[in-house]
């Protein structure tokens, strides 16, 4: 008798119209690469808490879903790690931009999404907050914070705070630690204040390109007024930013993560006393993955005195992501409903299995949202802080920072 299972099937379910369409978007040509190993599926951060994956979207659109209509458009945090072990270079990262800012015109958006594209066309900032309100932070720094329009005298070290460091309260935290540490370490540093605006890497990630265009323009008109030999970030997506978008567009400056500009001068770094930490550090997907920088945030963690380094097993090249990239940051409420759990919650889960006493970051989205999930994990005893702010602990004299 003849065995089913052999039996040739034919295939009705097949359509290349999915692949046409996203194929004609400017970034969205590799998604039909993919030929199904299925390797990107076992690394993808949300598929370990859902059921996702680039292999899984290829298929669907195989199969006839439109993906500008579906939720799984909005799932993807871009952190690049499929892209890494992908033989065939199917590159989410191009492709989830590319398909979101098709979609833009469509009924699919998610409101909250659209509210921080909505208050960064308004205020240069996702937070929706006053320009004015840019530089407040660094009244409570304790050393003074030059701010070129006031003082537009050439310097050494444009600092982009950018807006987390700038209008949240914990990044409100490490912008004082770091003007603290710099100001400590003679470092000739300035800030844009008030004049400052995001440069929109996220934005533009999650969809908003004429947005991102719109804000090269307006930052790059800010830069020509001002003499400076670099520009030093705290936020990887902004370093991105700068290093490989406003690059091409021709808009060339030397940029570094703070942690870049700090790791070589640790030798000079005035240590006052021992913290006796075991820490734990989670690599920012923009930072690592991305760029490449995995030593810098190392280099300065094991120059503290009294700080123990110990690495989570998904680290440097195959960290796990927070999921706050490509929009992801303002995107809770819509995973919320495709997943087990945040993927900030899985990896502070990772991280109190170390043992560490503190989960260290050094990406101004991490700190809120590891904070967030330590609570509503039962790990309220795993600290989380930015590494700025153990350095600047550690040049201290008084009691450890809680």
């Amino acid at each position: 008798m003849w065995n089913r299972m052999f039996e040739p099937r034919v295939l009705t379910d097949y359509g290349p119209d999915g692949f046409l369409a996203i194929s004609a978007l400017p970034g969205g040509e590799s998604l039909e690469w993919c030929y199904g190993c299925g390797k990107c599926v076992a690394v993808c951060p949300v598929d370990i808490v859902g059921d996702y994956g680039p292999r899984k979207i290829h298929r669907k659109v195989q199969t006839g879903t439109d993906l500008m209509a579906d939720s799984d458009l909005w799932l993807c945090t871009t952190c690049g790690n499929c892209l890494r072990v992908c033989p065939k270079q199917v590159d989410m990262i191009s492709i989830m931009p590319a398909v979101r800012e098709a979609a833009l015109t469509g009924p699919g958006v998610p409101a909250e999404l659209q509210e921080v594209f909505e208050k960064t066309f308004r205020y240069g900032n996702a937070f929706g907050q006053n320009q004015r309100r840019r530089a407040q932070w660094s009244e409570g720094a304790g050393v003074p914070v030059r701010i070129l329009a006031k003082d537009p005298r050439p310097v050494d070290v444009l600092f982009y705070v950018e807006d987390y460091w700038s209008f949240h309260p914990r990044g409100q935290d490490a912008a004082r630690a770091f003007a603290r540490v710099a100001s400590a370490l003679g470092i000739d540093w300035a800030i844009l204040g008030p004049e400052e605006k995001t440069l929109g890497d996220s934005q533009r990630l999650a969809g908003e390109k004429g947005l991102f265009e719109d804000l090269i323009e307006d930052v790059t008109a800010t830069l020509a007024k001002y003499e400076f030999a670099r520009i030093v970030t705290p936020d990887p997506h902004g370093f991105n930013a700068l290093v490989n978008e406003y690059r091409p567009r021709g808009h060339v400056f030397e940029a570094l993560h703070y942690t870049q500009l700090l790791a070589p001068l640790v030798g000079q770094i005035p240590w006052a006393r021992e913290l006796d930490l075991r820490v734990t550090f989670h690599d920012p997907c923009y930072l690592g993955r991305q760029n490449g920088e995995y030593d810098a945030p190392r280099t300065l963690l094991e120059a503290i005195p009294g700080v123990h380094l110990v690495e989570m097993g998904r680290c440097r090249e195959n960290a796990y992501c927070c999921g706050g990239g490509g929009g992801g940051m303002w995107l809770d409420a819509l995973t919320r409903d495709h997943t087990t759990e945040r993927l900030s919650e899985r990896r502070v889960r990772e991280a109190a299995q170390t043992g560490a006493d503190v989960l260290v970051v050094c990406c101004p989205y991490e700190v809120p949202r590891f904070a967030d999930a330590a609570k509503s994990t039962g790990h309220e005893d795993l600290r989380v802080c930015d590494i700025i702010e153990l350095i600047d602990e550690a040049m201290q004299s008084g009691a450890p920072g809680g």
